[in-house]
């Protein structure tokens, strides 16, 4: 089993800073693309920002230049570093990886709990 746990929200004003992580554990083989998806009230989840195993990233329009995602291969772990929060980041923040454990022919695709950000005043 693969586990993916997600850490960093909260709460935090408008033009505030958070960081989020997300640590894969569990039988690893190899871990491929890593992302952080993001699922406000009422709507459909949608990409935010991921990375590839060697370090191509892509992100949503509107998060370019406020948003940066990382990671760290040794850890199995992706960070998200959110800049200029808006009111409008506000959701539920999901972690993305595709992982492929020892005994799979096939890599699979895995998701974190979710963690809450709230920007407001």
């Amino acid at each position: 089993q693969v586990q993916l746990v997600e850490s960093g929200g909260g709460l935090v004003q408008p033009g505030g800073s958070l960081r989020l992580s997300c640590a894969a554990s569990g039988y690893i083989g190899s871990v491929y693309d890593m992302g952080w998806y993001r699922q406000a009230p009422g709507k459909q989840r949608e990409l935010v920002a991921a990375i590839t195993s060697g370090g191509s990233t892509n992100f949503a329009d509107y998060v370019k230049g406020r948003f940066t995602i990382s990671r760290d291969n040794a850890k199995n772990t992706v960070y998200l570093q959110m800049n200029s929060l808006k009111a409008e980041d506000t959701a539920v923040y999901y972690c993305n990886a595709i992982v492929r454990t020892p005994v799979d022919e096939n890599p699979y695709n895995y998701w974190g709990q979710g963690t809450q950000v709230t920007v407001s005043s």
